[in-house]
């Protein structure tokens, strides 16, 4: 078969994309949680046969650099059969933390014979069935941070399966509320995959995908090449993990050696005894990231384009924890740091193509209260946005997620619907961000006041370490948390009574190059 001219590939390539676009309509139109229809913490993609990232939607970055690095052990050596269904949130078996649930779903041909590949969805569970609302503690061990899923059968042929009746999303044997959304997710994409390859034939679709993995890996390839060659290091350090240890060490050295890299994290810290533990497959998103950033718009999301990039990394580190190593906050603060790390030491390759770190942070908000009564809970998670670092070409964006997420804040309107919360103030938080010739971005200010007692649990970072600037660029404001105008931890679990507020002042982004006025 001839190659595809570029033509061809766009065209393929937007046919699939579609298809995770479509999967991503559905699943926030059915889901039941803010946390999902309005913040739209999920993601959808699809892979080949053999496991490999073939084609995703632009959802969150740490969702779907975690399912490229793992999903091939997943789905290997298993006996999969049409309208089969796995489930699983395990970190160290292909998850990220434990409210992140992955449903995956095999499709085969309109014959049910042949294996094309699966259809992939990940949403993040504000009740994934731990102790605490929200299901973002400040744990010490993976065992406090909810249910653990293994890869299992959540449906077989379409059927439900015996023992997954414990699962926070099923109710007298049927899926309810956002797993069923997962569920419908997936079908709308089998089906749509299904026509795909009916449409174009078995073999144009299978050359298809084998095209653009080369595609993208001549673009990665051509992106590194064009990298100056050398070895890069930078430090950064964690404020703390919640649990007592502090000044958490974050160290990276980039090998960049003609048109491949190595990304090394093996100095970083060694795991900590809080819950900012990652496993391998949550670092390998990070740096995944940045160099997806380096690369052209057009360049496909597929396996081709991190083949050039080799990360390393030490067991029993914090960047590549064991169990039952707690990794809650890994997942959301810690994988946002890797990346300013990254991006620190590229600076120093690619000065001209790099910003100043960012807010560094997801200001993890979590909350509820259980009735242990009568077992009837509300939980609620989301994250606050912060400034952007100011970059070579243009000042930081003003109070948006950054990097590692792709989320957006709870509308006001849907927040005080669902939950027994008055949001008092939302507003930028002026002047926060790094001067410089190209500022940083500033970060957002969001009170909360409390209309029932609640648990309140806070997952947050740079509120001792400041977002770095560079090219003479000033410092980012660093983030506060505060309860009736007191300051919080970065990281406590507390209990909140009717009238109190909570006021998180998320930090701002570095600046870049010398402010004018110091010129």
């Amino acid at each position: 078969m001839e190659s595809m001219n570029i033509i061809e590939l766009k065209l393929f390539a937007s046919r699939v994309i579609a298809i995770c676009e479509e999967m991503g309509l559905v699943l926030r139109r059915a889901a039941f949680s803010p946390n999902i229809k309005d913040r739209l913490d999920f993601s959808c993609a699809l892979f080949g046969a053999d496991g490999q990232l073939f084609a995703q939607a632009d959802h969150m970055p740490v969702h779907l650099g975690s399912m490229a690095f793992a999903m091939s052990s997943v789905v290997k050596e298993r006996e999969w059969q049409t309208g089969d269904m796995l489930v699983l949130n395990d970190p160290y078996l292909g998850g990220t933390h434990l409210p992140d649930v992955t449903l995956i779903a095999p499709v085969f041909g309109t014959e049910g014979i042949e294996l094309l590949g699966f259809v992939v969805n990940r949403a993040h569970h504000a009740n994934i069935g731990c102790d605490t609302p929200g299901s973002m503690p400040v744990s010490s061990s993976l065992e406090e941070e909810g249910i653990i899923i293994p890869p299992t059968l959540l449906l077989r042929a379409g059927n439900l399966q015996p023992g997954t009746e414990l699962l926070p999303g099923v109710v007298n044997g049927e899926l309810i509320g956002d797993f069923a959304a997962q569920a419908g997710a997936n079908r709308v994409g089998v089906l749509r995959l299904q026509q795909l390859v009916e449409n174009v034939g078995l073999d144009t679709y299978i050359y298809g995908m084998q095209q653009l993995n080369s595609y993208a890996e001549r673009i990665a390839t051509n992106t590194i090449g064009l990298l100056n060659p050398g070895l890069y290091h930078f430090e950064d350090y964690l404020d703390d993990d919640g649990c007592g240890t502090t000044n958490i060490s974050l160290k990276v050295s980039l090998n960049i050696d003609a048109n491949r890299v190595e990304v090394d994290l093996s100095d970083s810290a060694d795991t900590v005894r809080g819950n900012l533990n990652c496993p391998e497959s949550v670092v390998a998103a990070a740096a995944y990231y940045c160099f997806r950033c380096l690369m052209p718009d057009e360049a496909p999301a597929c396996e081709g384009l991190f083949h050039s990039i080799n990360i390393k990394t030490r067991l029993g580190s914090i960047v590549n924890a064991q169990r039952p190593a707690a990794v809650a906050a890994g997942n959301v603060e810690t994988s946002t740091r890797i990346v300013d790390l990254i991006f620190g030491a590229l600076a120093q390759a690619v000065p001209e193509q790099i910003p100043a770190a960012s807010q560094g942070t997801m200001n993890n908000v979590a909350m509820g209260h259980i009735d242990h009564s009568t077992g009837k809970r509300w939980d609620y998670y989301e994250t606050v946005a912060g400034g952007l670092g100011g970059g070579p070409t243009q000042a930081g964006l003003s109070g948006v997620h950054s990097h590692m997420t792709n989320t957006l804040n709870t509308p006001i309107e849907s927040l005080e619907t669902h939950y027994p919360l008055r949001v008092r103030r939302y507003a930028i938080r002026r002047s926060s961000g790094g001067a410089g010739y190209h500022p940083g971005g500033d970060g957002i200010i969001r009170e909360y006041e409390f209309l029932k007692p609640t648990r309140l649990s806070l997952l947050s970072e740079r509120r001792s370490f400041s977002p770095w600037g560079l090219k003479g660029g000033g410092e980012g404001k660093r983030g506060t948390n505060l309860l009736n105008g007191k300051i919080l931890p970065g990281k406590c679990s507390v209990d909140m009574t009717v009238g109190d507020r909570l006021t998180i002042q998320s930090p701002g982004g570095g600046g870049w190059g010398i402010p004018p006025e110091s010129e």
